[in-house]
């Protein structure tokens, strides 16, 4: 089972109950009280940044990126990344990050934010962010909040409150 024939594609409408149904497998209920969660409540995702990975028809992991901004430089919010249990650590997760920041950057964003393990999201390019140069709404360990740039120095003089890309609200 290591030669997984895994398809990553572009989120569609379609996906959400199943990406819904995979997220509740993964995270529970309590994942609706994280502070990523209240970004989430006025934003939706971005179709386009966001990606499903299937074996077959069976869909296995799914990421999402979501629009805000850090004080008023406009930036992602990736998240939530997940992968099945049972198809952990076979590099589906990174394959997925991989494409959403690849296409993150080929779309002319500047900046990708998640809250993570910076063991895990470090592989691809994020970086702790310095304590109180950001800050979330809501309770977050600081040590988790992380950040990519995806063009040279995107995050310098960067700071502030991360907040929903109200332009793009709902």
């Amino acid at each position: 089972m290591n030669d997984l024939s895994i398809t990553i594609a572009p989120e569609t409408e379609n996906d959400a109950q199943a990406i819904e149904r995979l997220l509740e497998r993964t995270f529970g209920p309590g994942r609706f009280v994280l502070s990523a969660y209240r970004l989430r409540e006025h934003v939706d995702h971005l179709l386009e940044l966001s990606f499903t990975a299937r074996i077959g028809t069976l869909l296995v992991g799914s990421v999402r990126q979501l629009p805000v901004c850090v004080g008023d430089t406009q930036a992602l919010l990736l998240g939530p990344l997940t992968v099945e249990p049972p198809f952990r650590k076979r590099g589906i997760g990174e394959a997925l990050l991989n494409r959403a920041l690849a296409e993150a950057k080929a779309r002319g964003h500047r900046l990708v934010l998640l809250i993570g393990d910076l063991a895990y999201y470090g592989r691809v390019g994020f970086k702790q962010v310095a304590k109180g140069r950001v800050t979330m709404p809501g309770p977050v360990d600081d040590s988790r909040l992380l950040v990519a740039e995806l063009a040279d120095g995107a995050f310098d003089g960067v700071s502030g409150a991360i907040r929903p890309d109200w332009s793009m609200a709902r």
